[in-house]
């Protein structure tokens, strides 16, 4: 079994919190709020305002809710990701930031690696009162943690113009580029949307280091996922980057060839108590963290080697009668493969134990013929070798 993925420090839930109380909310009202803002971040997505943070009872729902999902979210991948640095100083651009979500992020989990470089970050997004939440977070954070050798800035930009690259350029190159929960609401009216994110996502990577990492994190729907793939594809066939993750391959999004299949990530996680508290309240599970992702480079370093026994798991593991199946990715495309629990083995144990998101080798994978064709569910027999290579 996996263990939780309890990255975010109880310092930082505390200050959010202590945050949060100053919109003077009460507990069913901060219910109420949050159900509204989920149903509007997920069925009423046309609907959402993008000054919904100035709201006081939609602050405090963001702030004690869903900022503490997303700051896990990018935790997580902040542990997935290479770190290399060629200098003194990592440094962070955060884009559209909101009341900082990646920039605490990385302050929490620079603050628990215990560097001794320091750390700059510069934060843009168009509302003033989620940039000025984002500030009093970080400040309170650095003072209670005694944290020296940390710096953030705030730009005040939309980022469908070219203004903020002005402000930002001059800082570059950045060890790492966040853009978090945002990508599908930019250039939402354009004719060709993913053209327009296409072309913002590689302004950005133009001020990328040359070992650095592009972070982009967005909903796990269908809608914001299956957009996420086609800027990938853009991105990869204009040769603009790399894949380092989750994808193992180079080629077209095998799940935009289906209308229905999309690709997404689910993390176990452990939620903090208030959100355990609004989650009883409002009748929610808040047990995993789902996102869709990409964590590009300009390097070609990839999370493993590549190689055509090499898989990422892309579902869960689906127990059928008298047998489990997996949907699996690689340079071949996504496929089905299934294991008999009567061809259960030592050799192939760990078949039982994969979950989404790992990456696993498998010896040989048959495909038997059904009826004069080649069935497309491939097959794990007694006598294959299968492993985990990499967990999440």
């Amino acid at each position: 079994m996996r263990s939780h993925n309890v990255t975010i420090s109880s310092l930082l839930l505390t200050e959010i919190e202590n945050l949060a109380k100053k919109e003077g909310i009460s507990r069913e009202r901060l219910s109420q709020s949050v159900l509204e803002l989920s149903r509007l971040f997920t069925k009423g997505r046309n609907a959402l305002s993008g000054s919904y943070i100035e709201s006081p009872a939609f602050a405090a729902a963001y702030l004690n809710y869903f900022l503490p999902v997303n700051l896990s979210k990018i935790q997580v991948l902040l542990h997935e990701m290479p770190v290399e640095q060629a200098h003194d100083t990592f440094s962070v651009l955060d884009l559209g930031c909101g009341p900082g979500t990646g920039a605490l992020a990385v302050l929490d989990w620079w603050s628990q690696r215990h560097s001794d470089s320091a750390l700059s970050v510069v934060a843009v997004d168009r509302s003033p009162t989620a940039l000025h939440q984002a500030e009093h977070l970080w400040r309170q954070y650095c003072r209670t943690a005694e944290m020296t050798g940390t710096s953030l800035r705030t730009c005040e930009a939309s980022l469908e113009r070219d203004a903020w690259l002005k402000d930002v350029g001059p800082r570059a190159p950045f060890d790492l580029i966040i853009l978090a929960n945002c990508l599908n609401e930019l250039h939402a009216d354009a004719t060709d949307p993913i053209e327009g994110r296409t072309r913002l996502v590689t302004a950005m990577l133009a001020l990328l280091a040359p070992h650095g990492t592009m972070m982009i994190v967005e909903p796990a729907l269908r809608e914001t996922s299956r957009a996420l793939h086609q800027v990938r594809d853009r991105l990869l066939q204009e040769k603009r980057c790399t894949i380092y993750s989750p994808c193992l391959h180079e080629n077209n999004c095998p799940a935009l060839t289906k209308p229905d299949d999309w690709c997404h990530e689910e993390r176990p996680w452990e939620p903090p108590a208030i959100i355990q508290e609004i989650d009883e309240a409002v009748g929610f599970i808040k047990d995993a963290l789902k996102f869709s992702y990409l964590l590009l480079r300009r390097d070609g370093k990839t999370i493993v080697d590549r190689r055509p026994d090499v898989y990422r798991m892309v579902s869960e593991l689906r127990e059928l009668k008298g047998e489990k199946r997996v949907w699996l990715c690689n340079e071949q495309g996504r496929q089905e493969v299934g294991r008999q629990d009567r061809l259960a083995s030592p050799q192939n144990a760990a078949f039982d134990e994969w979950y989404r998101g790992a990456i696993v080798q498998i010896e040989k994978i048959v495909h038997k013929e059904q009826r004069g064709k080649v069935s497309a569910l491939g097959r794990i027999e007694q006598d294959v070798a299968v492993q985990i290579i990499r967990s999440v």
